[in-house]
């Protein structure tokens, strides 16, 4: 079925439940209410001209996690080229389609802007590599996860207040972040694939001081952000792997939704090829995967007929998703993305050697304290111990791609040139 025959057949989608009529700022009785947030783990006085998740989300865009951001690996390591994603650019693509998703369904803005902004503070450099060189790395000392590096970061990494470390975010956006994805623990986490998955050391020790309860499911406003990242990486991963000339038009228009999507922008304009037929086919099939949330995540909620967020948090399955039909179309996509890109000979062995690079870090700083910056080697705790693993991973993942060969090349002989 092509994107504008489902559009055709899909019921006209609505805010939600009990959600005011366009143009009305009211929110829906599922959202979270920033007038009743739990708060902070360190007590302030309430802004007068800005909300609770206001003031989250600007604390996380003056963050100097969310500065770095611009020089570490989504796809393609930063010096490849000036017009592919990086996790900075990524960030606020979601940014944009988790407030479209917020609005549309009636919730708070602010929080869920907050969120996708927030989601991949804890990536350490180049992307997925480093966090498996990173996980190596830390056996016997707690893991590596770059969803719990994003808790550290926002509650302990960041010093810049004179009260405490870190940002001190609202418990909301602190649940968000760790269960945007679904719950770590209980019966439900079956449902975001985490049953098998024991929870980061990082994410038990703060929930010793502050519970984000790990066994519910996370607001609607974490959920949107969730599905907008998977929204912007799928879209703009094409976007990039075909700049890259990892794989043609022909070869795309072997994936059902991707194939019907390119024929419909070649008949609407007969003779369009290169950046312009790319460009309209992702803005199509962008707007194709919104509108099928928001319809789909607007059955959910006219089933549950939830009258608050807690009622959200409880539900037996997560409320915003894609419908069946398109998640289906979103594997056949991926996996096209996973044998075409991520795969792509090329792109494992620059991922391959940056590996390398992280593990040769570690070892050194593990080895020699002296390695460290005078800072860092200054507030180390003592070497051999977990703690001092923990201190030279919180070091590393707060890298971008070009300072880590930098201080590789500072530190080796030889650095590969990851091209």
């Amino acid at each position: 079925m092509s994107i504008d025959q489902r559009r055709k057949s899909e019921e006209p989608a609505k805010p939600g439940i009990g959600a005011p009529e366009p143009g009305n700022r009211a929110l829906a009785p599922y959202a979270v209410d920033p007038r009743t947030s739990r708060g902070r783990l360190v007590s302030e006085q309430p802004s007068d001209t800005r909300s609770p998740f206001a003031r989250d989300r600007d604390r996380i865009l003056h963050a100097t996690a969310f500065r770095r951001l611009n020089y570490k690996t989504q796809v393609f390591i930063y010096h490849e080229g000036d017009h592919y994603r990086s996790r900075l650019t990524h960030s606020l693509e979601v940014a944009q389609i988790a407030r479209a998703l917020a609005r549309t369904l009636a919730v708070d803005e602010d929080l869920t802007e907050a969120l996708a902004l927030a989601h991949d503070l804890g990536h350490p450099p180049f992307g997925h590599a480093g966090e498996r060189a990173l996980d190596a790395a830390m056996t016997g000392a707690g893991g590596f996860d770059h969803n719990a590096q994003s808790l550290r970061v926002v509650t302990e990494l960041e010093k810049k207040y004179a009260r405490f470390d870190g940002l001190n975010l609202t418990w909301e956006t602190l649940e968000g972040l760790v269960k945007h994805n679904g719950p770590l623990t209980g019966p439900k986490a079956a449902e975001a694939g985490e049953v098998a998955k024991p929870v980061p050391e990082s994410i038990l020790t703060y929930c010793a001081k502050q519970d984000l309860e790990l066994a519910t499911f996370a607001s609607v406003e974490a959920q949107a952000a969730s599905l907008a990242d998977d929204i912007a990486y799928n879209n703009h991963d094409i976007d990039d792997g075909y700049r890259a000339g990892l794989f043609t038009f022909a070869e795309l228009a072997e994936v059902p939704i991707a194939g019907s999507t390119l024929a419909e922008v070649r008949k609407a304009y007969p003779g369009i090829d290169g950046a312009r037929l790319l460009y309209e086919a992702i803005r199509r099939l962008i707007s194709a995967m919104i509108e099928d949330a928001v319809a789909e995540t607007g059955r959910r909620l006219a089933k549950l007929q939830p009258r608050s967020a807690a009622d959200v948090r409880q539900a037996p399955r997560a409320m915003v998703a894609f419908s069946a039909e398109m998640q289906r179309d979103l594997d056949c996509l991926r996996a096209f993305l996973s044998a075409k890109v991520y795969r792509h000979e090329r792109i494992a062995r620059i991922m391959g050697e940056a590996e390398g690079v992280v593990q040769d870090l570690f070892q050194r700083y593990s080895a020699a304290p002296e390695a460290l910056p005078p800072d860092w080697r200054e507030h180390a705790p003592p070497r051999g111990n977990r703690a001092y693993a923990r201190h030279i991973a919180d070091f590393i993942a707060g890298m971008t791609d070009r300072f880590a060969l930098a201080e590789h090349r500072r530190l080796f002989d030889a650095t590969p040139d990851l091209r």
